[in-house]
């Protein structure tokens, strides 16, 4: 399956091996979830962040990631965000956590989110300007906010399509469990690991050499200390106030 130029079936199988739930987003998506008793969670992947308190319908498109969902979890159903297969205030709340850039129509998607919950919808995205001032983009792969821009829909227009939303900031705990692009900020020799980088979808989607001059120089400030220099103070830093945001519809 591709979407937004990234094959999951071809290239997410590090994913249940790299991206798992951690603690402290998983407790500030659980309050914005409210007293919802029953979930519907599009996007599910292999199931990182889904309640184990409560009735859950995973929605995944990818054969390769529901393959990977542990087997305590509900099996995924093989649908879209675009077109649910459920009834109009079918379930409590739904939660898409992210996954809103790899959809094929952001805004049919979160419309469809907000026809089939009757209480929360919450969001786990990326505000992508905040992206710029990064360290992995600012001194080494600038060309990963415009690959990003591309594709994600801003905070403002998934809070526009669900209405009656707030957005929150989330910061990012030092040892992220969840190995999205930023969780590594105090980390940098993880992105030298073929297996992390194979857990994040950006990585593909860059123009030829762009991968390999960036690794090649952040292995050489690694080496001559220069890395640490300049930002080794985010390697005691115990979060990290980046890009992470949660939008949160009332219902």
């Amino acid at each position: 399956m591709t979407v937004d130029g990234f094959d999951y079936d071809s290239h997410g199988g590090g994913y249940g091996r790299r991206r798992h739930t951690e603690p402290r987003i998983a407790a500030r998506i659980r309050t914005a979830l409210g007293a919802a008793r029953t979930v519907v969670n599009v996007g599910a992947g292999t199931g990182s962040y889904e309640p184990t308190d409560r009735y859950v319908i995973a929605i995944e498109p990818s054969g390769t990631m529901r393959a990977q969902r542990p087997l305590d979890l509900p099996p995924a159903i093989a649908a879209h965000a675009e077109a649910l297969p459920l009834d109009d205030d079918a379930i409590d709340a739904a939660m898409a956590i992210a996954t809103v850039h790899h959809w094929d129509d952001p805004a049919a998607g979160l419309r469809e989110l907000r026809r089939v919950a009757t209480g929360p919808v919450v969001v786990l995205t990326f505000e992508i300007d905040a992206l710029e001032s990064y360290w992995l983009a600012a001194d080494y792969l600038p060309e990963l906010v415009d690959v990003e821009r591309a594709r994600f829909p801003t905070v403002a227009e998934i809070a526009d399509a669900l209405g009656d939303a707030r957005i929150e900031r989330l910061p990012i705990p030092i040892g992220c469990r969840d190995g999205f692009a930023e969780a590594y900020y105090a980390r940098p020799e993880a992105y030298l690991d073929p297996a992390v980088r194979a857990a994040q979808s950006f990585w593909p989607l860059l123009p030829g050499g762009a991968e390999r001059r960036a690794l090649e120089m952040l292995a050489v400030d690694l080496g001559s200390g220069e890395w640490d220099a300049r930002h080794g103070r985010l390697r005691e830093t115990r979060e990290y106030d980046g890009s992470l945001r949660l939008v949160v519809s009332r219902g």
